[in-house]
């Protein structure tokens, strides 16, 4: 299973799309803007192994801000959005107010949908993000993609009620495992984040995600058995929130 992946942006995106389906339960392919979005469900289809979710990536919201009505609409029909979020980063803050706008008009229209269920982007910005989804109760179901905050915030996103989808490369970092370590195992699903995700140089594929339980079970001083257990369980009931 892989929650988070964007699928479309692989060289060679179709057969790849092709192999998922073939290798993997489930895969999760988030997009990055609406466009993006209408144009990939045009190429592969949204099927029992394989969902299609319309987003708009923090990162390109000073260019595609002016599609934000584009997903309020598409988002009618879709249990699922992503990737959406925040970025706090340098690189990304002088946009920073355009995008807490963003996210939150996302995130009410959550609410006012009856409930969604949201990969987030949250790098350099959680606290900001959970102050949006702490203001709109109803919003749905939470994914953190690759947190990478302070344990005090994590520990704020759990009260939330945040899952958490961690990946491979997530555990090449110190700090990564160190907040794997503290997640609750039972809200934790896999995630490759490819093409974007890479290990010496080589794209994570989809199939690949879930050779996250590895490290997990590491971390967790648990068998390898038991962490690919918990993660395809976890899995099962993440899929069943998006009603797939």
């Amino acid at each position: 299973m892989d929650f988070h992946c964007h699928l479309d942006l692989y060289p060679n995106a179709k057969k790849v799309y092709i192999e998922a389906l073939q290798r993997t339960e489930f895969v999760w392919l988030v997009t990055t803007s609406p466009r993006a979005y209408a144009a990939t469900s045009k190429v592969l289809a949204t099927t029992q192994k394989c969902l299609i979710s319309p987003g708009l990536h923090p990162e390109i919201a000073d260019k595609k801000y002016i599609e934000l009505e584009m997903l309020l609409s598409q988002m009618e029909n879709c249990t699922a959005i992503g990737e959406v979020g925040l970025d706090g980063s340098a690189r990304y803050r002088p946009y920073f107010e355009l995008q807490k706008n963003i996210f939150k008009a996302i995130v009410e229209k959550c609410a006012g949908f009856g409930g969604r269920v949201l990969s987030i982007h949250s790098r350099g910005a959680a606290k900001e993000v959970l102050d949006i989804l702490e203001a709109n109760p109803g919003f749905g179901t939470a994914v953190l993609h690759w947190f990478t905050d302070s344990p005090s915030v994590l520990r704020r996103a759990i009260d939330a009620g945040c899952w958490f989808s961690v990946g491979p490369t997530m555990m090449k970092s110190a700090n990564g495992r160190k907040l794997a370590a503290l997640m609750p195992r039972e809200q934790v699903v896999p995630e490759s984040d490819g093409p974007f995700a890479k290990i010496d140089g080589v794209h994570v594929m989809p199939w690949e995600a879930n050779t996250v339980a590895i490290k997990l079970a590491e971390i967790w001083n648990i068998s390898q058995d038991e962490a690919s257990f918990l993660l395809k369980s976890n899995g099962l009931r993440l899929m069943g929130l998006l009603r797939i």
